[in-house]
């Protein structure tokens, strides 16, 4: 690979870890805003589908990037990506927490009641989310290469799913268990939400297969890659 396409390799790289972390650090700040879509009228263990939170929106997009980096740049940079996306949430909750015991000024437009209600949480949901996001996304990387190693880099949409599906349910189950212990969400929503949020990211999780396929061929075309070659950053 020449000079000159390695350096856009490395740049379209940075590029998927900005929108990678972007989506990340937006979903820990939003979670508290839940919305309904009802697709069909079902009701699971007295949750309807779908009634979720809005930092689910986000979510699965970054399961999308740690494939598609995965499959063209390896599983080092993925899990680089990871660890840097970990670091980035971290640190917006210290800037949240800080900005939450700061007074505010008496002609503040958000005084502190309205921001310690929008944002006073976030703590909290950032601790559940990253264990859990922790957790899910090394297992989807692991799972991702498991398949990729044994299908010698065929059946895209198999090691796609596979690997988002059981680290997608793993997150969900672990996050709604460590809000629940913290008092954020009353237990009898527990197993509702489970399933529905799970449900929920399935459908996104099928849906964003076809974008994938589209992702790896403009890689392969452009960097001229054969089935199971990776870039080499470095």
């Amino acid at each position: 690979m020449s000079l000159k396409d390695k350096l856009l390799a490395q740049r379209i790289y940075l590029l998927l870890g900005a929108l990678f972390i972007t989506s990340l650090v937006v979903s820990n700040l939003i979670f508290q805003k839940f919305f309904y879509w009802y697709p069909i009228d079902i009701e699971i263990f007295g949750s309807k589908l779908f009634e979720i939170s809005v930092g689910i929106l986000p979510y699965p997009i970054t399961f999308l990037i740690t494939d598609l980096i995965s499959e063209i740049y390896g599983k080092k940079r993925a899990n680089d990506i990871v660890i840097a996306g970990i670091f980035a949430s971290f640190f917006s909750m210290l800037i949240v927490y800080i900005s939450n015991i700061v007074p505010a000024t008496s002609w503040s437009p958000v005084d502190d009641g309205m921001f310690s209600t929008v944002f006073g949480n976030t703590a909290i949901a950032v601790f559940a989310s990253m264990m859990a996001y922790l957790f899910a996304q090394f297992i989807d990387i692991q799972i991702y290469h498991f398949w990729k190693k044994l299908t010698k880099g065929k059946h895209l949409w198999l090691r796609n799913n596979c690997s988002t599906f059981l680290s997608q349910f793993l997150d969900t189950a672990t996050v709604l268990l460590l809000l629940c212990s913290f008092n954020a969400i009353a237990w009898d929503k527990f197993a509702g939400l489970l399933l529905a949020g799970f449900l929920f990211k399935v459908l996104i999780a099928a849906l964003d297969t076809p974008f994938l396929y589209i992702g790896v061929y403009l890689f392969r075309k452009r960097f001229k890659l054969k089935i199971n070659e990776e870039i080499e950053l470095a």
